[in-house]
């Protein structure tokens, strides 16, 4: 298998109570930079500050790189649009981090982002290629998409109580300052990005399309934005097969994860890592419903049985 990882940033992620990827908001632009490197080389390289939460939860993506360590898997890691540099050895796809979607465009060249993964997607040669995400403020832009594509579906949150009323405010002024409307974009998925997206959203789908079309069986490894990402592919006319693999942090968090699956016709597989087991502090917080996801985390299903196909 072959893991692959998309890393970039939105402004969208320093609005107060948004994201807690990151102990503050100005640092969530470093923290997809990290993430690849720390799934990469197992460590920080360019910078030394560790993401975590404002209480201390480290980033999924040190779980991340354990399952690699313990599966051996290849990683690809795509830049788009990161806000600093990283280590990591990268495949750019786009280098202009996406702007707060309270502005009338979010991601301006979402459409070139699409055509440079599709092309890095129908490159790949496996079997089965799993494709996760970095992006803090994502999980906003995702609920943004999801209106602009007419989609009633939730999303989660990286803070242990989710700020569903912030965001939906946020993506409200969002959708007014771009002048489209609940539903205003179905059918035109690249639109809903360029005008309330984020960077990643193009770049995962067209790695995902690329795949597909080379005949490569996709697994979106994530949560509820790797949701959004499979509505824009199907809005995209995409009708291959799509799986989803997510955690039980993620599924409790999100009520009509189910739903959304069903109505998308993914296949949908949630893995309890069984954090709850240990005494370590930040798998316990992970219990206590900070990050969740996020990073790939939901690849961990391939390290062990304790899954939930649904």
């Amino acid at each position: 298998m072959t893991f692959v990882l998309v890393g970039g940033s939105t402004a969208t992620a320093t609005i107060d109570g948004i994201s807690a990827a990151g102990a503050n908001p100005a640092l969530t632009y470093h923290t997809p930079a990290v993430d690849l490197e720390l799934v990469t080389y197992g460590r920080p390289v360019f910078s030394d500050i560790l993401p975590m939460s404002p209480t201390g939860c480290p980033t999924p993506a040190l779980i991340t790189r354990g399952v690699r360590n313990l599966l051996g898997f290849e990683t690809v890691a795509i830049e788009a649009g990161l806000a600093v540099d990283t280590a990591a050895p990268t495949i750019s796809v786009g280098d202009s981090p996406g702007a707060d979607i309270r502005e009338a465009e979010a991601v301006p060249d979402a459409e070139e982002l699409f055509d440079r993964a599709s092309a890095v997607g129908r490159a790949l040669s496996e079997e089965r290629v799993f494709i996760g995400e970095s992006v803090p403020g994502g999980t906003t832009t995702a609920l943004g998409v999801m209106r602009a594509l007419g989609e009633p579906y939730g999303v989660s949150s990286s803070l242990p109580e989710n700020p569903l009323g912030r965001k939906a405010e946020v993506v409200e002024a969002g959708l007014e300052s771009s002048a489209v409307g609940y539903g205003d974009a179905a059918g035109d998925p690249l639109e809903a990005v360029r005008l309330v997206g984020d960077p990643v959203m193009p770049t995962v789908m067209g790695v995902a399309a690329g795949a597909l079309d080379s005949g490569t069986a996709v697994t979106l490894a994530g949560g509820t934005q790797m949701v959004a990402a499979a509505a824009l592919l199907r809005h995209l006319g995409v009708e291959a097969d799509l799986s989803l693999a997510t955690t039980v942090f993620v599924d409790e968090d999100t009520e009509d994860l189910q739903d959304a699956t069903d109505a998308l016709d993914i296949d949908l597989t949630v893995t309890d890592p069984r954090f709850d087991q240990t005494d370590h502090v930040a798998m316990r917080q992970y219990c206590q419903g900070e990050a969740k996801e996020g990073v790939g985390m939901g690849v961990h299903w391939r390290s062990q049985q304790n899954v939930r196909p649904r």
